[in-house]
């Protein structure tokens, strides 16, 4: 049976809000335990990111009755991961704004523009939302391969 009180945006925004919960706890670990500043500590951040995707692509079109469209479902996707990256971004903000332990992990994890100048939390954060958007994005589009209807018929030639 269709549920349609579910819509991509708030079925993206509840799940974007789940992945950010997991997102901002596994942040606050490696924060806590010191290895935050290493860069393979943000490929579980990304992996976490593309699971949420995934499960929110999942739970919409399970919610439409096994049917819905490429842009729905695409759609849901990319507020799941805005969602989620801001969230976490915000928590990031946070985090270094709070603490003094964690701003000595945050300035060996700024990046360097070309011309070597270090750049603040303020763009580490942004990084991280334009991260996690364009990773939602990415993951999206590989997913609705996937998760397309059954009944969905590629374009033929116009000839």
């Amino acid at each position: 049976m269709a549920d349609h009180t579910i819509t991509p945006e708030n079925n993206g925004l509840r799940i974007g809000i789940i992945t950010a919960i997991a997102l901002m706890a596994y942040t606050g670990i490696a924060a806590m335990a010191g290895f935050l500043h290493q860069i393979e500590a943000g490929t579980l951040d990304i992996a976490i990111l593309i699971v949420g995707v995934v499960l929110g692509i999942k739970r919409f079109k399970k919610s439409r009755g096994n049917r819905m469209t490429y842009l729905q479902g695409f759609g849901t996707g990319i507020v799941t991961a805005m969602v989620a990256s801001g969230l976490l971004a915000a928590f990031f903000w946070l985090l270094g704004g709070l603490s003094q332990g964690v701003v000595g992990s945050v300035e060996r994890i700024q990046a360097r523009d070309l011309f070597g100048a270090d750049l603040g939390i303020l763009i580490s954060g942004l990084g991280i939302i334009l991260m996690g958007s364009m990773t939602g994005v990415i993951t999206s589009l590989i997913a609705m391969q996937y998760f397309k209807s059954p009944d969905h018929q590629p374009i033929t030639s116009l000839d």
